[in-house]
């Protein structure tokens, strides 16, 4: 686990007097930026879905369709984190448009990413967005960016399936809220019973998405959609999960074990910021996430400000040099750290360490 350096203290009190004014997010650029990336997703999937499969057109009306649903599905990230009791309307449009949709309605990671940001649970057992992966198997990771092809079969199972299962098997339904309904990479996450922030009517959401999933199911069956809508759809969300494992390896340095708390600028210091530039890192971190370090420094910070706060902190601070300790050159920079600290880890790992430590931190979660 990282750690500042004995002699010197991470700067927040002058990081936080630099960005003070840029913490209030400006709807116009909420509303301007998803309506046109949600608009542009839906306009290429249908050209998508009429185009024959041979012509290239198609392929790139694909690769449109991908980032544009991309980036508006990654508006759940900035819900989880908008003032509570705010945006409502966007929220509801985010989700009638985009989340119900995908199968990632906004309850999905509400109250569950907030968690995230908690000193005492960030990096620990109980922080459903991280595994330790740089203690681990370098193979490890591979296997949770394999995940991303099989996901969306899992929501489609949720969603039309054990949605109305579990309202008439009371055992399942509580397995379905703690172990189903949350957007997490640890697959051991269990869900709290009041996990829950913003989406208080989350029930409505749920249900939304099993109509639509359903009606598309019918419509198949009754020859009103072909099977190539599904099919494409799911192509889609596959590489949307893909893109964003790897995004999600780029995140964080995921150095802790799990077994201790975190302290926050040691949070900070887990975590990366990737600013590249606006053509190429925005495409794969987008809404900000390529500053995911400054994110963690200002979670209440809106997106569209993050950039003008990392300019600022770099330039500003008296000693910025831990600041850019978080700082990588791209994805690959960022994917090839981690895995080299992963390799090096496990070799160096005893029959008694790390490896070891974490599994016996996986049985007790699994025990729990």
């Amino acid at each position: 686990m990282i750690k500042p350096t004995e002699d010197r203290e991470f700067p927040l009190r002058e990081a936080h007097n630099l960005v003070r004014d840029l913490m209030t997010p400006n709807p116009w650029i909420y509303w301007t930026d998803f309506l046109f990336h949600i608009s542009l997703g839906w306009a290429a999937f249908v050209i998508f879905l009429s185009m024959p499969l041979s012509l290239p057109w198609q392929f790139l009306a694909g690769i449109v369709a991908t980032f544009a649903f991309y980036r508006a599905a990654i508006f759940i990230h900035e819900l989880a984190h908008l003032k509570k009791g705010t945006f409502r309307f966007f929220r509801l449009v985010w989700n009638i448009t985009c989340g119900i949709p995908l199968l990632i309605p906004s309850f999905t990671y509400d109250g569950v990413h907030n968690d995230h940001h908690k000193r005492d649970v960030y990096g620990t057992d109980k922080d459903g967005e991280y595994v330790p992966f740089a203690t681990l198997k370098p193979v490890v990771m591979v296997g949770y960016v394999m995940l991303s092809f099989i996901l969306p079969l899992f929501f489609i199972i949720r969603f039309l399936l054990l949605t109305p299962l579990s309202y008439l098997i009371p055992p399942l339904r509580k397995f379905v809220w703690e172990r189903a309904s949350s957007l997490t990479i640890d697959m051991n996450y269990k869900r709290g019973e009041n996990a829950i922030r913003n989406d208080k009517h989350w029930k409505i959401q749920e249900f939304a998405a099993f109509i639509f999933i359903t009606a598309v199911v019918a419509a198949i069956a009754l020859e009103v959609l072909t099977a190539r809508f599904l099919i494409l759809w799911y192509v889609i969300a596959m590489f949307i999960f893909f893109i964003n494992s790897l995004r999600t390896l780029s995140a964080h340095a995921y150095r802790n074990p799990g077994d201790q708390p975190m302290e926050f600028a040691e949070q900070y210091l887990d975590s990366i910021n990737v600013p590249g530039n606006l053509l190429i890192t925005a495409l794969w971190a987008p809404v900000g996430l390529r500053y995911h370090a400054t994110h963690h420094l200002f979670m209440s910070m809106p997106y569209h400000n993050l950039g003008e706060a990392q300019r600022r902190l770099v330039n500003g601070l008296s000693d910025n040099t831990l600041y850019l300790e978080t700082v990588r050159t791209g994805m690959w920079d960022a994917l090839q750290r981690i895995w080299g600290e992963a390799s090096t880890n496990t070799r160096r790992a005893s029959p008694h360490g790390i490896d070891s430590k974490f599994e016996d931190s996986i049985g007790r979660k699994k025990n729990a």
